[in-house]
């Protein structure tokens, strides 16, 4: 089995610095664009994909749903144990606003985040149960930056510790017990297409 991991495309809150968590922002313009370029890539690329499912967050659907089209490959039902990790009372807010309500520590307070091992707990369940449905598939998982950053340090501990950013994509395959990363956290779609529009 294969895995794409895909963070969804860029938000207005993304491009203001507000976390979202669990509150359903869209994609905006720009995150549109995002996902097409990826999926262009994806339609130029080696690896075949047999299906498609997101968190069913609208900024990840949406994603998802540009990506099927381009690729004409199927989204399964969103998944809720997909959702970006829930941030609370800082749901909203940049970090100049984080600060001034709570301090430069406020990330050690409990303002209502989940915990990272639930977070880790529901993401590993997720794997456990695609594995256990579609061992011989290759799926495309579109989610959030955080959910992605500790699904990967669930599996890999503190080997992985980049930010994830919009409409990365990191691929990992399983044999049989291990998952071993094939890409992580690629944008170079984003890249060359900023790139050429340059020139």
């Amino acid at each position: 089995m294969r895995i794409g991991l895909i963070r969804h495309g860029l938000t207005d809150w993304n491009a203001a610095g507000r976390i979202q968590g669990q509150t359903d922002i869209p994609l905006n313009a720009e995150g549109r664009e995002q996902a097409e370029r990826l999926g262009k890539r994806l339609l130029t690329e080696k690896y075949q994909w047999d299906y498609i499912i997101t968190s069913g967050l609208s900024r990840a659907q949406e994603t998802g749903e540009i990506i099927s089209k381009l690729l004409n490959v199927p989204m399964l039902e969103p998944d809720v144990r997909l959702k970006e990790r829930a941030f609370g009372q800082i749901e909203g807010l940049t970090s100049e606003e984080r600060i001034a309500r709570w301090g430069a520590t406020w990330e050690t307070l409990d303002l209502g985040q989940e915990h990272i091992l639930d977070i880790q707990a529901r993401a590993l369940a997720f794997l456990e149960d695609l594995w256990s449905a579609y061992p011989d598939k290759n799926v495309l998982i579109v989610s959030h930056g955080a959910f992605l950053a500790n699904l990967l340090s669930a599996i890999f501990k503190d080997r992985y510790t980049e930010r994830i950013g919009n409409l990365s994509l990191t691929i990992l395959e399983k044999t049989q017990c291990d998952w071993s990363p094939l890409l992580y956290n690629c944008t170079e779609h984003l890249i060359m297409n900023s790139a050429k529009q340059s020139e």
